[in-house]
């Protein structure tokens, strides 16, 4: 990912698109999409991991992470271009194969975690969680939250820079 931020790498490229097109396409299909929409949505993320390469920071997430928030933005895109509510698409749970299920290790972990992210999120300022809980858990835009809450859009992305800081680096202890 790194070679293809600093310099377009064309192999880099090819390398990061065979590993994640399939497992974008696998991901779509989770959330109810058919083998057509599901390969076009992981084609149009990792043309958009291309055009916006220069814009990933390994400091701030890995590189699977950025791409997967690439592709939840645009299969959200995709549920709202078909009529979907906001609060349709994020109640939409990806459907789970026998071949997916977590082994009693990866349950174990992604419990610890959570309890770690919840213990977290309950030592933010309420203007933070406020604004986190709106962006993430009820799905809405950047915009919308700034309306709702009468703030300027600028306030709401700063703040949610500074809960993402806080939870990494509760996370991270």
């Amino acid at each position: 990912m790194v070679a293809v931020a600093r310099s377009q790498d064309h192999g880099a490229f090819a390398a990061l698109f065979a590993h994640f097109a399939p497992k974008l396409k696998t991901y779509f299909r989770k959330f109810g999409m058919v083998d057509g929409e599901a390969e076009e949505l992981a084609q149009e993320t990792m043309i958009l991991v291309w055009r916006k390469a220069p814009l990933f920071d390994p400091a701030r997430s890995m590189a699977s992470t950025w791409i997967y928030a690439i592709a939840r933005n645009l299969r959200i895109d995709a549920f709202r271009r078909n009529g979907a509510h906001a609060n349709e698409v994020s109640a939409a749970e990806p459907f789970q194969t026998q071949d997916d299920a977590p082994d009693a290790e990866m349950q174990l972990t992604t419990a610890a975690h959570q309890a770690l992210l919840h213990k977290a999120m309950h030592l933010l300022p309420q203007e933070q969680a406020q604004v986190l809980q709106l962006c993430y858990f009820s799905d809405r835009s950047h915009s919308e939250v700034a309306r709702d809450l009468g703030i300027p859009l600028g306030t709401v992305k700063g703040r949610l820079r500074l809960v993402m800081a806080r939870l990494r680096r509760a996370l991270e202890e």
